[in-house]
């Protein structure tokens, strides 16, 4: 079967050929509709993040992936039935309190690997196989935009952590700022502009004004959905974040998904008094200077907090499912700017002016 997988020593995705495998006791037999691409498959196949499977010279790359059952082999599931994969799975000592406790997605490094990204092969393959507990089932009729499930359930997880980080207190948040406006960026801006969450956290308090903060010149097509869903774009050429409060104001909540390290300190100064920055991207190695004493002054004095955010659980994605449902479906259909095949994937992992989500197209309903 095809697969596109990262080889040591290249410098690119390539192409190979793999036994299509045979699924063991316990698990199903997927065959794979659609993988999406996003940052973490281009941080791979850089090297900067993850690691190939134990004794292997490549990996089958792809996290983020809708596929069908093929073959059910004797579990619950039924054949023919549209499921997403998570990530995560037990590392090769076994099942550790993480996972027994369906917790996987709070494990420390060392204590799972991650399909596609860390320890084992990843989706981006025309078939792979999957114990049922990791999968979850997508709605037929929506087939198209199941790879997006993943990345949402990113943002379930985040909304639900930093709520529960100003739970102590009536925390009603007006202001939001989202860093990033790709993909992710632009799901979770909609997500915040529309009060969309699965446990309804945010949803409940409706934010009066929400902000979106990138590098892109109008015109530009992510400006435009900012701009549709109702956000107000801030341009970081001309309004970086360190003066966002000075020049829109101070922010309730900011999501930071850009990896730019010097966003981590910044986001303290934009939040608002009782204010929670979400932090997700995942930068390299960067030395640079930071006035720790005045950050720390901020986090104490006006009540605010940092919360890290990696991964998600089974739950995360079954909330991501009720978010793209209620997503309009204008957005998902402008989000996904490239449908590419196996045998020519080069097009979906290119950055371009126009390029804001890319798939690899295996097989359709």
């Amino acid at each position: 079967m095809r697969a596109i997988a990262v080889e040591r020593g290249s410098e690119g995705p390539t192409v190979i050929e793999r036994p299509r495998p045979e699924p063991a006791d316990g698990e199903a037999l997927l065959r794979t509709l659609r993988v999406g691409v996003d940052g973490t498959d281009h941080e791979v196949i850089g090297g900067s993040h993850g690691g190939f499977p134990e004794g292997e010279d490549h990996m089958v790359l792809g996290h983020e992936a809708v596929a069908v059952v093929e073959d059910p082999n004797g579990t619950d599931l039924s054949a023919g039935e549209v499921v997403v994969p998570t990530v995560r799975r037990p590392p090769a000592a076994g099942a550790n309190g993480y996972f027994e406790r369906g917790e996987p997605d709070m494990a420390p490094d060392g204590e799972y690997v991650e399909r596609g990204i860390v320890g084992d092969h990843g989706y981006m393959a025309e078939y792979f196989t999957s114990p049922p507990e990791y999968l979850v089932a997508f709605p037929e009729d929506m087939w198209e935009f199941g790879f997006l499930t993943e990345p949402v359930s990113i943002s379930e997880k985040a909304f639900e952590h930093a709520y529960a980080s100003r739970s102590a207190f009536d925390w009603s948040p007006e202001s939001a700022l989202v860093l990033g406006n790709r993909s992710l960026g632009l799901m979770t801006l909609a997500m915040l502009e529309f009060g969309v969450d699965s446990d309804r956290s945010f949803a409940e308090h409706d934010f009066e004004r929400t902000y979106c903060l990138g590098r892109r010149e109008r015109p530009d097509p992510t400006v435009d959905i900012i701009e549709e869903v109702g956000a107000t774009y801030v341009n970081s050429n001309e309004t970086p974040l360190e003066t966002v409060s000075e020049d829109f104001e101070a922010m309730d909540f900011v999501y930071e998904a850009t990896g730019y390290a010097p966003h981590a300190f910044e986001t303290v100064e934009a939040l608002a008094p009782n204010g929670v920055g979400a932090l997700l991207g995942i930068p390299d190695s960067w030395e640079f200077e930071v006035d720790g004493g005045r950050v720390h002054h901020e986090l104490v004095l006006h009540n605010k907090a940092l919360v890290g955010i990696v991964n998600s659980h089974v739950e995360h994605f079954e909330g991501a499912i009720d978010t793209l449902t209620e997503l309009p479906e204008w957005l998902l259909d402008d989000l996904v700017t490239t449908v590419a095949t196996p045998e020519d994937a080069k097009p979906a992992f290119e950055y371009g002016h126009d390029q804001i989500k890319a798939v690899v197209e295996f097989d359709r309903l």
